[in-house]
């Protein structure tokens, strides 16, 4: 929430490197909606580098991990940025994605 709130400047001064970090907090911890949201933000660099590799990483773990109500609308967007990526860059993504679910079980 804390992240919504600071890209939109709700409550807060809009701040998209801010946004991104509070994002980035909740998508380490598995939240989906951060995952997707912050694979938006490396997509279109706001308060982040811009990054395809980064962004695909994130839309591919909140695809992987969003109920069946917005699954299939997330994996149309990581399928737009995979579309965008060179096929050394997108399975560069997928590594990540995988590093990071390996890393996440106990």
């Amino acid at each position: 929430m804390l992240g919504f709130m600071y890209e939109y400047g709700r409550g807060v001064p809009q701040d998209y490197a801010e946004a991104a970090y509070w994002y980035a907090c909740a998508a380490e911890r598995g939240h989906a909606t951060a995952q997707y949201l912050l694979g938006l933000m490396y997509d279109k660099g706001h308060g982040t580098i811009r990054s395809g590799v980064l962004a695909h990483k994130w839309l591919n773990l909140a695809a992987a991990g969003a109920r069946p109500g917005v699954r299939e609308y997330y994996m149309r967007i990581r399928n737009a940025v995979a579309a965008k990526l060179t096929p050394a860059q997108l399975a560069e993504a997928q590594w990540l994605a995988h590093q990071f679910v390996a890393l996440a079980q106990p």
